[in-house]
């Protein structure tokens, strides 16, 4: 079992009263003592976000780049939705805050957009509008642990699941998922650790890999974690974005875990930053709490205009047509031992390819490849710190130039190793 952080220390003592008066307080530093900076903001990078950088740089500096690092659609917001923020900004409404949890009319579509696709129809005071799914995380992260838990996560995963995590003062546990495990979770695993996780976060389909968890599979991890009292927050932001299959929501299968899901991938809306949860009862109260003094609420014009994204689905039905193309251009045309050993992505827009027959240091690479041949991607590590030096990332979100121009620089650096 691998911790990538040890066990946070829990105070234990209370802060004394000031002993002297506030005025001769600054007497108590010594001096030349150096400013506190904390512990919990020395995270890791979120290596994705630094290549888009050193790309965008390069771009602007007049280098043609070809952008496969970043989770990003390259189509804009429907159409639809934009006529529909537009037309919110003339009304007095859209000018101030809302509840915390947010407008009630785009509560109401999302619990119907669940009863659409899901057959499963959530009560609306469960659900919370967020900004963005990442702020959801961190909610979910307060409202459900203590400083200290241990939340076990697949790996390769997220990085800013573990790199939150740890700023919170929670321990993020890894459970390997790569290709020895088939891509896939291992209960047996947690089931033979010594003590439990007191959390669990999966993502399906999921990022970097593409992996779509069966129906049955995320059945058996919802009753997993019910019968052994682990808290299941289920990351189900690329719903939609799938090749053949389809994903089931947790909340088909549990009423216990925390769900989430934004605007951002399959609706196109990255920018928005309209994100969701779907919580359990036990959570309400907290969560809108923390919601309240975290945010206050999410940006009201955009929360109005985004009921209409629920009914653009032949719009963005095409998008995944066009990721699919994407993915066959690249799964064909990249060279064999570049792709080989790729992860089966059936969902997301992301190709997790096993670069070690080519190299062992996909971060040197990455920037090597970049530098040579513009062509940006993402780096294994920044998924697995273990074994993604092994690992490259290439989103196929963007167009289908994009992908047959990214093969052939990407074959020709290979071939010149």
């Amino acid at each position: 079992m691998t911790a990538y952080s040890t066990t946070a220390k829990r105070a234990t003592t209370a802060i004394p009263a000031p002993t002297a008066p506030l005025a001769l307080a600054p007497r108590l530093r010594p001096a030349g003592r150096a400013l506190k900076v904390s512990q919990r903001s020395q995270l890791p990078p979120f290596l994705a976000l630094d290549v888009l950088r050193t790309a965008s740089e390069l771009q602007a500096a007049g280098q043609d780049i070809v952008h496969l690092e970043i989770g990003q659609p390259s189509t804009s917001a429907p159409q639809q939705v934009n006529d529909a923020l537009v037309a919110s900004l003339s009304a007095t409404a859209t000018h101030g805050y809302t509840l915390a949890f947010g407008v009630p009319v785009l509560r109401e579509r999302i619990a119907r957009h669940y009863s659409d696709w899901y057959g499963v129809t959530p009560e609306t005071d469960r659900i919370a509008v967020t900004v963005g799914s990442s702020t959801a995380f961190a909610i979910a992260f307060m409202a459900a642990f203590d400083e200290g838990d241990r939340i076990a996560i697949p790996t390769p995963g997220y990085p800013a699941y573990r790199n939150l995590m740890m700023g919170l003062g929670l321990t993020p546990v890894a459970v390997r998922a790569g290709a020895e495990q088939n891509w896939k979770l291992n209960l047996a695993e947690m089931d033979s650790w010594d003590e439990l996780p007191d959390g669990l976060m999966i993502a399906s389909p999921s990022n970097p890999t593409g992996v779509v968890m069966d129906d049955s599979e995320l059945a058996e991890i919802c009753r997993w974690c019910d019968a052994r009292g682990v808290r299941l927050i289920s990351d189900e932001i690329y719903h939609g974005l799938t090749f053949g299959v389809r994903c089931d929501s947790a909340l088909n299968y549990t009423k216990n875990a925390i769900i989430v899901n934004s605007l951002s991938k399959y609706f196109s809306m990255t920018g928005w930053r309209i994100g969701w949860m779907i919580l359990p009862e036990d959570l309400i109260s907290s969560s809108e709490k923390i919601a309240q003094n975290l945010f206050i609420s999410a940006p009201t014009p955009n929360q109005i205009a985004a009921v209409s994204a629920f009914d653009c689905e032949a719009e963005l039905d095409s998008h995944v047509s066009r990721y699919a193309v994407n993915r066959d251009i690249l799964l064909s045309g990249l060279a064999p031992e570049f792709t080989g050993n790729s992860a089966p992505c059936r969902g997301a827009f992301y190709l997790y390819a096993d670069i070690s027959a080519v190299s062992e240091n996909s971060a040197e690479f990455a920037k090597q490849l970049l530098l040579s041949e513009g062509v940006a991607t993402t780096p294994g590590i920044d998924f697995d710190p273990d074994q993604g030096h092994r690992y490259l990332r290439l989103s196929f979100a963007g167009s289908q130039q994009d992908m047959s121009e990214a093969v052939i620089r990407i074959n020709r650096f290979v071939s010149g190793r």
